[in-house]
Formats: C-alpha cells, sequence, structure tokens
C-alpha cells in the first residue's frame, strides 16, 4: 500500500464514517430517551433512499401509504385511548397523524416535486412522522417495560418493515443522482462533491443537534428526560412527547442519511440494517450514552471498515463487528451493574 491509496480509502473511510456517525446519534438519542434499542433505524435509511428514487423516477413513493395507513391507525388508538378516560394530547396528535400526512401527500400528489432539492425535502417530509407514529404505534403502550422486551419488540419491527420494504420497492435497487457533480484533485488525490455534501450535512447536523439541545427548550426537556425520566414528569414535562420527538429525530437523521448515500451505492431494500448495525457499533463504544464518543466509534468503524475492504474484503464485515466485543469487555470490566427496577 503507498500513500496515494491509504489517502483514498482514507477518504472513503470518512465518508462511511460520517453515515455511521449519524446512525449512532440516532441510536443514542432514542436510547437515552425511551430506553428503546431502535433496531430499525437502518430503515428509514432504506425508506429514505428508495423514496427519493421513486419521486426522481416521476412515481408516487409507496411510503407515502404507509403514512397514510400509520397516520390512520395512530388516530383510531387516540380515539380509543381518549373514549376509556386516557389523557390525550390532541394538539401532538393531529400534528402526527393529520397535519404532517396531509403535506406530504400534498408535495408528493399536488407539487410533484421535479428538482432534487424539492424532492429531496419532500422525502424527509414523508419519513420524519414514521418515527412518532410507529413510537405510538408499539412502544409507547410497552413505556415502562423492561428494555429486553422493548428490544423483543424493536427486532419485531424491524422484521415487519423490511418485509414492507420488499413490499413496496421489490428486490431490485436504486441510485439517485449525485446532489454535487463537481470534482477536486488535491495531491493527486480525487475528491467528489458528493463526498464533501455527505460530510458537510453530517457536520451542519451534528452542530444543530449541539445547539437544539444546548439551547432550546424541546433539547433540555429531552435532556432531563433522558437523566431521569421519573424526575423530568415530576417536574411537568410531558415524557409521552419527548418520545415523540426523539423518534422524530431519528426519522429525520435516518432520511437525511438515506438521501446522501443513495448517490454513492445502489440500495436495496435491506441496505439499511447493515448500516444500522455498524451505526450500533459506533454506539456502543459510547456506551449508547456519549454523543462525541459515538461520533469517535464511527469514524472507528468507517475507517476499519475502509482499510479492512483493502486488506481482507472477504472479512471487512466481521472485523468491523468484532470491534463490539473488546469494547464490551472493556466496559464490563469498568462498570457497575444496576438490576432493572420491578
Amino acid at each position: 500500500m503507498d500513500a496515494q491509496i491509504a489517502l483514498l480509502l482514507a477518504q472513503d473511510g470518512l465518508v462511511n464514517g460520517a453515515v455511521y456517525g449519524l446512525m449512532a446519534l440516532a441510536l443514542v438519542l432514542v436510547f437515552s430517551v425511551t430506553r428503546v434499542i431502535f433496531i430499525p433505524q437502518g430503515e428509514f435509511v432504506a425508506f429514505g433512499a428508495l423514496s427519493m428514487a421513486m419521486l426522481h423516477a416521476g412515481r408516487t413513493p409507496t411510503t407515502l401509504w404507509l403514512l397514510l395507513a400509520l397516520a390512520g391507525m395512530v388516530l383510531v388508538v387516540e380515539v380509543w385511548r381518549w373514549k376509556r378516560g386516557a389523557a390525550v394530547d390532541w394538539t401532538s396528535a393531529l400534528v402526527w397523524c393529520v397535519a404532517l400526512p396531509a403535506v406530504a401527500a400534498a408535495l408528493v400528489l399536488g407539487l410533484k416535486p421535479e428538482s432534487l432539492a424539492a424532492q429531496a425535502v419532500t422525502t424527509i417530509v414523508l419519513i420524519t412522522p414514521l418515527g412518532p407514529l410507529l413510537y405510538r404505534l408499539a412502544f409507547r403502550p410497552l413505556a415502562n417495560a423492561t428494555v429486553l422486551m422493548l428490544l423483543i419488540v424493536s427486532v419485531a419491527l424491524h422484521g415487519v418493515l423490511v418485509g414492507l420494504g420488499l413490499l413496496f420497492f421489490g428486490a431490485e435497487g436504486s441510485r439517485t443522482p449525485a446532489f454535487s457533480e463537481a470534482r477536486f484533485d488535491i495531491g493527486g488525490l480525487q475528491i467528489t462533491g458528493q463526498s464533501i455534501v455527505v460530510v458537510g450535512v453530517t457536520l451542519s447536523l451534528v452542530v444543530l443537534l449541539f445547539l437544539f439541545f444546548g439551547r432550546s427548550m424541546i433539547g433540555k426537556a429531552l435532556r432531563a428526560t433522558a437523566m431521569n425520566r421519573v424526575g423530568a414528569r415530576l417536574m411537568g414535562i410531558p415524557t409521552e412527547l419527548s418520545g415523540d420527538v426523539s423518534f422524530a429525530l431519528a426519522a429525520l437523521i435516518g432520511a437525511v442519511s438515506g438521501l446522501l448515500i443513495a448517490p454513492l451505492t445502489t440500495v436495496y431494500y435491506d441496505t439499511g440494517f447493515l448500516i444500522g448495525l455498524k451505526g450500533f457499533v459506533a454506539a456502543i463504544v459510547g456506551g449508547l450514552a456519549s454523543y462525541p464518543l459515538a461520533l469517535a466509534g464511527a469514524l472507528l468503524v468507517g475507517q476499519l471498515e475502509s482499510f479492512s475492504s483493502f486488506w481482507a474484503s472477504a472479512f471487512k464485515e466481521v472485523l468491523v463487528f468484532t470491534l463490539i466485543i473488546p469494547v464490551l469487555w472493556w466496559r464490563s470490566m469498568f462498570s457497575r451493574h444496576v438490576e432493572d427496577e420491578e
């Protein structure tokens, strides 16, 4: 290996690590607020990329019908809870179940966007409400369950979404045009505009999330819920709404990640699973609690995958997932085990 090849591999590792970093941030966010290890995070990536491809091909994304069906089901559940005497926040319910699905339907069926930017915005509007709708349907009724029970539900939901992905998009893969066709030659190293877009958007999202959690009232409420759910509830923070917001942010991050990788590789209905797992490895490096460590773990995973593809391409996935073993061993040596409360 010479310096030129090493630089190319490092560039690929940086781009891949940026996407894995977004996955890791979403997983840490959802787990810290709701205690859900959200296995289907990668499905948001695949659904976003394939919905964008369908829009670019002039077809109606089938995720629109999934969104409308989920919105109808959640609305029925909310009405049922209200009739049984449960307190229902109708403002948030109408936002997730009526307003955003209506906006998505208007964009897809009415506006029919033609430019890449408009199609990207439409895709984000399509995918983002799926997060809180899935939370309300699958996880909110089990908010007080054990982490293991929530994990089992998460795995089951992953299986359902992968099956729906095959039904909606078929077994064929799709790609979308790059957001930038520019190419730069720096010291003999070819850098594509799309790579710069991926890294730039990732950095922008990281900064925006930092400002969101540090400066906004909603972000501070999410941090309080993550630190102490019961204490946050006693202070008047609606923890159920915190779950909605965390899943909406996870879906938004997944949709953006799908838009970023669709021009770089062919995306299939099940592509998101491996991407989500690599993001999970990065999140484990951060202990499912630290955002900076999760980002550092994502860069490590990206570089390990890139250089493994050169030295031992047949075992690159094995090497990446093996990284989780020493991390878990190290953390088990210095962490105190706490039994779940009954």
